[in-house]
């Protein structure tokens, strides 16, 4: 059973959720010292091409996907993911004409209408695989604290929504007490860079974040839309980490949002869900407008019925950004 994203991880005071982070804490440390030594005892491979992670520091979302997308895409590489949520071990090129997103995970198959992407449980495996098929480059989804493939370039992505009292980081506690994979220290110290990823109605990062991320260069970037909302008044639903998220943006961009219904990550719609759905925008008149990673995972016969609202990583300084990328070049 998958379980929705704790708002109260995001809480930088650690008064919300106070009683549940103390119940979970001595599992948090499980956790750091399992993680810690899994990467200590790492030993990784080289593929024979540059690898370019963009990692997490935290678990839920990040909007760490749109940024693969559009390094993958200015490089020219193929992606490697882990195929979260699909039943194909890997390694296998993803052919959206052929796989679904129970055979390969939402994102692959999401990033596959225009990139190579390749789906392997041993990321190790599926970067060997890449490498032979003629990849000259090679964008890891995700892996920060995966050790198995030398990495060129490791970035990873910070949320950077401070509003309403959310902090990326929380009050820095490692999972399940909190949002952290690992100690932001520890795991800044293996980063080469940070890309902040501002909601598109946020002026700049918070002086704080900016702060606590100073022992690494950082990127800004923000998260734009790729195409305007539908028009009319519609009701949207989003099963990521941070659906709240999904719900603000639509609202920022002037979509007339009448209800809004949050799902887990990576949620399997099935047809009693979709069809509650379609009688609630029926009560509203309104069209049904979900994300394209939530797209992905809709039955074919839901998906004409379904708008995809795309969104994209636009870095605010594109030359920094180059020049970054230009090291494994």
């Amino acid at each position: 059973m998958k379980l929705a994203t704790p708002r109260w991880w995001y809480s930088r005071d650690g008064k919300a959720g106070a009683v549940a982070r103390l119940l979970l804490w001595p599992l948090s440390l499980v956790w750091t010292a399992a993680t810690a030594r899994r990467i200590a005892r790492g030993r990784p491979v080289d593929p024979g091409v540059p690898v370019i992670c963009v990692g997490n520091l935290t678990v839920g979302g990040t909007g760490k996907t749109p940024i693969v997308r559009e390094i993958a895409r200015g490089l020219g590489g193929a992606v490697l993911s882990r195929g979260y949520g699909g039943a194909l071990a890997g390694p296998v090129l993803v052919d959206p004409a052929r796989h679904t997103a129970a055979d390969v995970g939402d994102e692959p198959l999401m990033l596959a209408q225009d990139l190579p992407v390749w789906v392997a449980r041993d990321r190790a495996a599926g970067a060997l695989a890449a490498a032979r098929a003629g990849a000259k480059v090679i964008v890891m989804d995700d892996g920060h604290q995966n050790p198995s493939v030398r990495k060129t370039l490791s970035l990873v992505v910070i949320d950077g929504e401070t509003r309403n009292g959310e902090w990326p980081f929380g009050d820095g506690r490692v999972f399940p007490a909190g949002p952290m994979r690992e100690p932001l220290k520890v795991g800044l110290a293996r980063a080469d860079a940070a890309v902040v990823l501002l909601p598109g109605d946020l002026d700049a990062p918070e002086p704080d974040l900016l702060a606590a991320l100073a022992a690494v260069p950082i990127l800004v970037a923000r998260l734009a839309p790729a195409a305007p909302p539908p028009a009319g008044p519609q009701v949207g639903f989003a099963g990521v980490g941070k659906p709240w998220k999904v719900e603000r943006a639509l609202q920022a961009t002037g979509c007339d949002l009448r209800d809004f219904w949050p799902f887990p990550d990576h949620h399997a719609y099935d047809e009693a869900t979709l069809r509650r759905l379609a009688d609630r925008a029926a009560q509203f008149g309104a069209g049904l407008v979900t994300t394209e990673k939530d797209w992905a995972r809709l039955p074919a016969a839901w998906r004409g019925r379904i708008t995809p609202w795309p969104v994209r990583a636009v870095f605010q300084d594109e030359p920094a950004l180059n020049a970054l990328l230009g090291r494994p070049r």
